[in-house]
């Protein structure tokens, strides 16, 4: 494919730009190529010609920031957890889209970045939403300016907005008890068990197999989240953290659940004979598949809250509710941070810290003690 003269130019701004022509005979469009060097410049723009001359040719110009979003998920979604993944494209299709999705890539400014989170905000996200919003967009523009798509990450010239500092509110110990009672007889009952006593993450309890359960010694272990479904069958990674691979004691709540779960577990599996399909999980679907996420946040837990008498909470409230429920009958908050998995104590401490005044007032009681007499 022929090309015009390549054209490289010192910008007022102390760049460097690199100039060519791409596309055929009479669809051909100018590119340009940013770099702090003429060699940054020019190593870009020589790369987006090899790309060209193999067929992958880079975006026009006149390439739409949702275009250019799209592409980005396409190539990104292989690396990314299923959760993050699943993030990533809400980001995008929900707020970037809607926003900016119409801009010209190479022509987004901070200013139109900050109009789009500020209309964000006005749809009444919380900072932190709207800064993981901002997450997406820095590191889909991160690759653009490496890639000398865009002259610079606008990005990074917006502040990040601020998270939400709004505490969390956990469930008391009566309302915990009133969502086990309200899921009493539901097929999830165990699950709703393990999950409000002992703190495991949703992609935990989907991938959690019998094997790796000890009903007798009240044990279980955590060595896996699910990453995905393919073609029914559980695509399983490693946890989160390596402090997330662990092992957790049961309590007699979630034992019993137990031992029932698999009893029934068994009678179905009998009932549909070979349609079952075993991947030893613990908490299955009908034919023995992984529980979907989705079902669970918006059809399973919201009807359970709706019994329970309970208002509209995320699925991840139970992993705090089990970590207040401990703090307050006093366990160590290191033996906490060790059944939920955290990567250090300190996480632990950040996030619960707030619900340890009992903590506090025996720290101060001690002093008083300690100095009691001093006159």
């Amino acid at each position: 494919m022929p090309r015009a003269s390549n054209t490289i130019i010192h910008r007022p701004d102390g760049r460097y730009e690199a100039r060519a022509m791409f596309g055929d005979v009479g669809q051909r469009q100018r590119r340009s190529f940013f770099g702090a060097t003429a060699d940054d410049a020019r190593r870009k723009l020589t790369r987006a010609q090899s790309q060209q001359d193999s067929g992958q040719a880079p975006p026009p110009e006149r390439a739409t920031v949702a275009a250019y979003l799209r592409a980005w998920l396409k190539v990104k979604e292989p690396a990314l957890r299923p959760e993050s993944f699943r993030r990533y494209r809400e980001a995008v299709e929900l707020h970037l889209v809607p926003t900016i999705g119409k801009m010209r890539l190479a022509r987004l400014t901070a200013t139109q970045v900050e109009g789009a989170y500020a209309a964000i905000r006005a749809k009444g996200l919380s900072g932190t939403s709207v800064q993981l919003v901002h997450g997406v967009l820095r590191k889909a523009l991160h690759d653009a300016e490496r890639r000398g798509e865009v002259a610079r990450n606008v990005a990074t010239l917006v502040d990040a907005p601020r998270r939400s500092t709004r505490e969390m509110r956990p469930l008391t110990a009566a309302e915990a008890v009133r969502l086990l009672d309200a899921a009493r007889g539901d097929e999830l009952e165990a699950f709703y068990s393990v999950a409000l006593t002992t703190g495991l993450r949703l992609g935990e309890l989907q991938a959690l197999r019998w094997r790796e359960v000890d009903l007798d010694r009240r044990r279980l272990r955590v060595t896996a989240t699910l990453a995905g479904v393919s073609q029914g069958v559980p695509v399983l990674a490693p946890p989160k953290t390596q402090r997330s691979r662990r092992e957790v004691h049961l309590s007699d709540v979630a034992s019993d659940a137990l031992r029932q779960h698999r009893s029934r577990q068994l009678e179905q599996r009998l009932a549909i004979g070979p349609i079952w399909e075993d991947h030893d999980l613990v908490f299955a679907n009908g034919r023995g598949r992984p529980l979907d996420a989705n079902n669970i946040r918006t059809r399973s837990f919201t009807r359970l809250l709706a019994r329970a008498g309970l208002p509209p909470m995320r699925f991840h409230a139970l992993r705090h509710a089990a970590a207040s429920l401990l703090l307050a009958q006093g366990v160590n908050v290191k033996v906490i941070a060790e059944v939920l998995g955290h990567a250090d104590v300190t996480v632990t401490l950040r996030v619960y810290a707030h619900l340890m005044p009992s903590a506090q007032q025996e720290a101060a009681a001690a002093m008083d003690q300690l100095f009691a007499g001093r006159g």
